[in-house]
């Protein structure tokens, strides 16, 4: 009897299950709508159609989706991106290797055109790309009577781990090619202190390029990659799918909490990713016992320099090579400006909050040391540098007056906020460096 009073409740128990299930969907719904609009600044269910896949909410600074996180051996650049497709609309990686909407050398199509290359690393190409899609240095440029008609044209030379003399040679390498420039932006300083010193801690020639970068490359050539870092390398790629169909159902997403859910879901795959990717760049770097039968030749010091020499012939290697960068455009009148790059890990009076403490600092990292050593030598430069009539802007500062989180990761890169300050700085820089020479040409 018991038993059949129980089975008569069943259908009132399933009942307020139901309802206080709808009741947790509304809710789950309402409170995704909320969470979408502080996120996106708009109502979902109104929302625009993305034509960005990083303008779905997830941060994918750094997640090359399209892309093997292994670079490709380059005979004369030393390395580059695989050329293909990016996910950034209007970019691609180019027949080159740069991010870049075009193939080159690209050849003027219309004779107003004003092109301006890019040099650099990892900054110096998000730079580019963040210019491209902004036109930040144009805005300031146009400001100049003999530039206000002109179209910009913005040329990225530059890729995450090079350092000088790669800019001079790809700089010299292009110009045999015929590239046209009207102006040159150079944007190094970190990768020239933090890379050459882990090329000194493993006894590679400084002015070689980064042995982070050609390890993986010439450990893969040699058959020696380890099997920890291919395993690791396996599952990054496996990460990657599922984040680009976790992106694929975000653009689908009918719902608010379907949208809310998957973010999450694929913002913890894109962490995932970062982790997996510093453990590969800490297991690929690892010195090998013995290079003998390596079919990759790298120029080799016999023991590691001290600190004091080594930072110094980087320095001196730095500036050297921004000179003739100079001397080779100035024989065609091309204007040449060198801005030293902001990193966290140069003391200013920047006072950094708690929450970007915890993205910007690793106690682990190798470059805390190298930029805290490097830098003051690379600006003991500066009034070499100057004497010689190169145009330096000290970026190191630029971020001190914002409390805004700038920074991106522990290495050194810049979120869209960072982007905007860094970009304003070079074009105002250069902006009333060219009308102060314009000032002076009137005077004479």
């Amino acid at each position: 009897m018991k038993d059949f009073k129980s089975i008569k409740k069943i259908p009132e128990i399933l009942k307020i299950a139901a309802i206080n299930l709808a009741f947790l969907l509304v809710f789950l719904e309402l409170g995704s709508l909320g969470w979408y609009f502080i996120k996106h600044k708009q109502f979902f269910y109104t929302r625009s159609n993305v034509q960005d896949k990083s303008a779905l909410g997830i941060n994918l600074e750094g997640v090359r989706l399209n892309q093997s996180i292994i670079v490709r051996l380059h005979p004369f650049f030393g390395f580059i991106e695989k050329p293909g497709p990016d996910f950034r609309p209007g970019f691609k990686v180019n027949n080159y290797g740069f991010m870049s909407p075009y193939d080159y050398p690209f050849k003027k199509t219309k004779p107003n055109q004003f092109i301006i290359g890019v040099f650099g690393g990892s900054v110096a190409s998000n730079y580019g790309i963040f210019e491209v899609q902004n036109k930040i240095l144009p805005q300031y440029l146009k400001k100049l009577p003999g530039l206000k008609d002109k179209e910009f044209v913005i040329l990225s030379f530059a890729t995450g781990g090079y350092k000088q003399p790669q800019q001079l040679l790809i700089l010299n390498y292009f110009l045999s090619l015929g590239q046209e420039l009207d102006m040159v932006v150079n944007i190094d300083g970190f990768n020239e202190v933090a890379l050459s010193n882990l090329n000194n801690k493993n006894k590679i020639d400084l002015a070689m390029p980064s042995i982070q970068h050609l390890m993986p490359l010439t450990q893969l050539a040699n058959n020696s990659l380890s099997i920890k870092a291919m395993k690791t390398t396996l599952r990054i790629q496996e990460t990657k799918t599922k984040i680009n169909q976790g992106l694929e159902s975000l653009e689908h997403c009918s719902l608010a909490a379907c949208d809310a859910l998957i973010s999450v879901y694929v913002q913890n795959l894109v962490n995932n990713y970062r982790k997996d990717t510093i453990a590969f760049e800490k297991e690929r770097t690892k010195p090998q016992k013995d290079d003998g039968g390596s079919v990759i030749y790298m120029n080799t010091n016999k023991s590691v320099l001290e600190d004091s020499v080594a930072f110094e012939q980087i320095a001196s290697q730095w500036a050297k090579s921004s000179i003739f960068m100079h001397k080779v455009l100035s024989a065609s009148n091309v204007p040449y400006f060198q801005v030293l790059q902001p990193n966290q890990y140069y003391q200013t009076k920047r006072v950094f909050g708690e929450a970007e403490k915890q993205i910007a600092f690793n106690k682990d990292t190798p470059y805390a040391k190298a930029v805290e050593i490097g830098y003051p030598v690379l600006l003991s430069k500066f009034p070499n540098l100057q004497k010689n009539n190169i145009t330096i802007f000290n970026g190191v500062k630029v971020f001190d007056k914002t409390k805004d989180v700038v920074y991106v990761d522990s290495c050194c890169h810049y979120n869209q906020a960072g982007q905007a300050i860094f970009s304003n700085y070079v074009g105002r820089s250069i902006l009333e460096s060219l009308q102060k020479n314009e000032a002076r040409s009137k005077k004479k």
